[in-house]
């Protein structure tokens, strides 16, 4: 009988003693008895609300326990049925939407799928409820109701065009649930309850530690994984240790002293050394709006063109990228990244030229004092940028643009506190004034999700004291993409915007942000998902090469 893998707390303590290092951990994570993988996550999840799912830990839940009525393939980004029997049929001004749906399917308490909950989740997704302080989801645009035509068809009625809506069935943020979960308010789905979150998807959670780790086991009887899957029925894994390990340093010893089977956000200097080890590096683009620095143009300093352009010009994004980055992280050429729907080629916009800068701030009347940094009518050129804790390496990022910036005369600050500080205080314009911040969706609708004021607002268009628009005509393109029924009117609001956005300098793509894992060798059939969250579903360990890693 081969041995267990060492308990979790074992695992960490030698880890963050150093014991590794020395070469006395050696038992692989899956030398034991079921074939468990652990997964090393450096951030626990904060909800398993699907329409709030967007932080990187969430969705890698949510992605294992719930099913979709679509499915999108990761590369070709085409969408195919999944819990819908076929794709939808959907009317001309893409105002109705048919699902013709399986009526097989359970959740893992027992309780049916039926077309009464497939609606019942959508309305929830679609409209929120306030009451419960449960948002709708910024994917599900003009929702109106859904309703049930037969036990196996249900329809979807928008107020306006949703070409978005099919799409958005797919992701993880419209992640099916049975009745019960979907009756329970915000707490319900917060840490500490996770065991409580039903899905019909192919893992079930087990047990949860809070703040710790989760454990997901494999359902026996799951059979209605999507037709383009590589095989159907039960999971090949016995199930998933998720667990938390917060120091990039811990989840890469974890790796080499083969404590650990995966791990999620592996930094890029680390990436060859794994490499070295025999571990397999696993890159994967989140196909939407790319890692960027968008800028508050409502802002006093910021109002004049002049001075976004110079901040365009006067940063050096290859020495960014060529310092902290590896090739995983492509340089972006647009607010889209190349590989998401509707991409323009914006690079002449984004060109590095600290002349050039110099000069515009000098034009913009924006003097150096003696310190070099400069001021205008007795005001510093002070701007402050928030931490995006989620994205890779934004600290150091930050860092790099605060030395390059300071040569031309301008000091950038950088917001201090954790997620909940960063999120309240970039909120508001005089706290943030440039917003470090990326999108993962693959749709059109992801610019929409990213600047429009009723979604994530970004640049902070909305003026909220008085109500009005910084860019009415930006707010317009936005509506299009999200309500034009044809896609290529879509695609054309897409490419305005984008346009728009590079030549009224309103941010500056860094790179094109990409999931990066590492993985063990004797792990096979490992993917991430179309937006790069993990899927586990497909996974196997070999154990003949489990056994030469040994």
């Amino acid at each position: 009988m081969k041995k267990r893998a060492m308990p979790l707390s074992s695992i960490v303590l030698a880890l963050l003693l150093g014991v590794t290092a020395c070469g006395n951990v050696t038992q692989h994570a899956s030398e034991a008895e079921d074939d468990i993988v652990t997964y090393l996550e450096p951030n626990f999840f904060k909800t398993l609300y699907p329409p709030s799912a967007g932080f990187y830990a969430n969705g890698g839940v949510l992605n294992q326990v719930t099913d979709r009525l679509l499915y999108q393939d990761p590369e070709t980004l085409e969408l195919s049925p999944w819990i819908a029997t076929k794709l939808p049929e959907v009317n001309e001004d893409a105002t109705e939407y048919t699902f013709d749906i399986r009526t097989d399917v359970t959740y893992s308490d027992g309780s049916p799928l039926t077309a009464e909950n497939v609606v019942k989740n959508f309305d929830l997704y679609g409209k929120g409820d306030k009451s419960r302080k449960l948002t709708s989801s910024e994917q599900i645009t003009n929702y109106d109701h859904g309703e049930v035509v037969d036990e196996d068809t249900v329809r979807f009625f928008f107020s306006e065009p949703a070409p978005g809506f099919a799409q958005a069935t797919s992701s993880f943020n419209a992640g099916l649930l049975s009745d019960a979960t979907l009756d329970k308010d915000t707490t319900g789905f917060a840490p500490g309850k996770a065991t409580e979150i039903i899905g019909s998807g192919p893992f079930v959670i087990e047990d949860e530690q809070m703040n710790s780790s989760l454990t997901m086991k494999a359902r026996e009887d799951y059979d209605w994984a999507p037709a383009e899957s590589e095989h159907q029925g039960r999971a090949y894994i016995d199930g998933i240790k998720y667990v938390l390990a917060a120091e990039e340093s811990v989840r890469t010893g974890g790796l080499v002293s083969g404590q650990g089977d995966i791990a999620r956000q592996i930094e890029a200097p680390v990436e060859k050394h794994l490499q070295e080890q025999g571990l397999t590096i696993s890159s994967h683009s989140t196909n939407g709006v790319t890692n960027q620095l968008a800028f508050r143009f409502r802002d006093p300093r910021m109002s004049d063109i002049r001075v976004r352009q110079a901040i365009i010009a006067g940063i050096d994004r290859d020495e960014i990228l060529e310092t902290l980055f590896s090739d995983s992280y492509p340089k972006a050429n647009s607010v889209l990244s190349s590989s998401a729907l509707g991409y323009q080629d914006m690079s002449q916009y984004y060109v590095y030229d600290p002349d050039k800068a110099q000069r515009l701030l000098d034009e913009a009347g924006w003097v150096r004092g003696e310190d070099g940094i400069r001021s205008k009518d007795g005001q510093r050129l002070t701007l402050n940028i928030n931490e995006a804790l989620p994205q890779p390496r934004s600290r150091e990022v930050i860092t790099k643009v605060q030395e390059q910036l300071a040569r031309i005369g301008i000091e950038i600050t950088l917001n201090p506190g954790d997620q909940a500080a960063q999120d309240a205080d970039s909120k508001d314009i005089n706290k943030v004034q440039i917003r470090h911040t990326m999108v993962g969706r693959a749709d059109y609708d992801v610019l929409k999700s990213h600047l429009h004021s009723d979604n994530r607002d970004s640049l902070l268009n909305l003026d909220e004291e008085t109500g009005e628009l910084g860019d009415p005509e930006l707010e317009k393109l936005l509506e299009q993409i999200a309500s034009s029924p044809r896609e290529e009117d879509r695609a054309e609001a897409s490419a305005k915007a984008q346009r728009m956005m590079a030549e009224k300098a309103y941010a500056l793509p860094l790179f094109e942000e990409p999931q990066v894992y590492g993985v063990q060798p004797y792990l096979e059939g490992f993917e991430e998902e179309s937006i790069g969250r993990p899927n586990f579903y497909n996974v196997r360990i070999n154990h003949d090469r489990l056994e030469e890693s040994q």
